[in-house]
């Protein structure tokens, strides 16, 4: 398969397309990065080098890559972090030229915003501009909770919410919602806080699957799921196998960052679960 990957670029670390395209990679895909912008390190650290990258420049990306004739061949648009409020009219050009040229490729969106922990830390014009405008577009979103609740204006926190959230922001255009870093309802037989899960929406049902919450905070984890989740869907067409594949490798990873001590992921060291994924996770039908 073949990617056009339109999402933010850092020179050290993990997250954007620095986690999302050797993943892709790994798994023998094509991926086209399109960076939005091109920083020295991920805005965790509280500060950075390098441009957000004006909205024209990124579309001259993509004309370029029209330009070569290779636009039908994309099988899967994904977007990740945006960094200036113009690239949404950017990224939903380019998924147009995409369509046009393959009807059938899909756009999977990562509707960055923020999280339960931080908040929304992009600029204030975007998470408007990704619910009313580059979500309904999408075919597949990857929100986190915190964002589901912001798309679809709702606070969801048990299960049955988050599921009612998810069909809410299907009900905008997207066919399938994969929720990440779900917070599952109490178990008498657990400790609270020590599990967290992925939920997968579609018309045909639900999915969720749930990992060891470990003790890191994990930038880049996100741009990582979805890449993974979107490559797996096109390629079984099952979104089960899809989340059970996804949750694996990402956990995985996690993992190898845990117990290295570093603070960035270490996906070069756990690629062999990214080609190979255990799938040692449960998947359970939800709906």
């Amino acid at each position: 398969m073949k990617f056009l990957s339109i999402q933010s670029s850092v020179a050290y670390g993990h997250v954007g397309n620095s986690a999302a395209v050797f993943p892709l990679q790994r798994l023998g895909h094509e991926v086209w990065p399109v960076s939005t912008v091109m920083f020295s390190n991920h805005t965790g650290y509280g500060a950075w080098r390098g441009p957000l990258l004006p909205a024209s420049d990124v579309l001259d990306v993509v004309t370029g890559i029209e330009e070569r004739g290779v636009l039908g061949q994309v099988d899967v648009v994904l977007s990740g972090y945006q960094g200036g409020r113009d690239i949404a009219a950017v990224i939903l050009e380019a998924v147009a030229r995409v369509k046009r040229a393959n009807p059938a490729a899909v756009y999977t969106c990562d509707p960055v915003m923020g999280n339960a922990a931080s908040g929304c830390f992009v600029h204030p014009d975007i998470p408007e501009l990704l619910r009313e405008q580059v979500v309904p577009a999408a075919d597949v979103i990857t929100p986190n909770q915190f964002e589901l609740g912001y798309l679809t204006g709702t606070e969801p926190t048990s299960l049955a919410q988050t599921l009612a959230s998810a069909d809410l922001a299907r009900a905008m255009g997207p066919s399938t919602v994969l929720v990440t870093s779900v917070v599952p309802e109490p178990d008498p037989g657990l400790d609270d806080g020590s599990m967290i899960g992925l939920l997968a929406v579609t018309d045909d049902g639900a999915w969720l699957v749930e990992t060891p919450l470990l003790p890191m905070k994990a930038n880049g984890s996100g741009d990582l799921t979805a890449a993974l989740f979107a490559a797996h869907l096109l390629a079984t067409g099952d979104p089960a196998e899809a989340l059970a594949r996804t949750a694996s490798s990402v956990f995985a990873v996690l993992r190898e960052t845990l117990e290295s001590g570093e603070r960035e992921l270490r996906i070069v060291a756990a690629q062999s679960a990214i080609a190979e994924p255990a799938c040692e996770f449960a998947v359970r039908r939800v709906r």
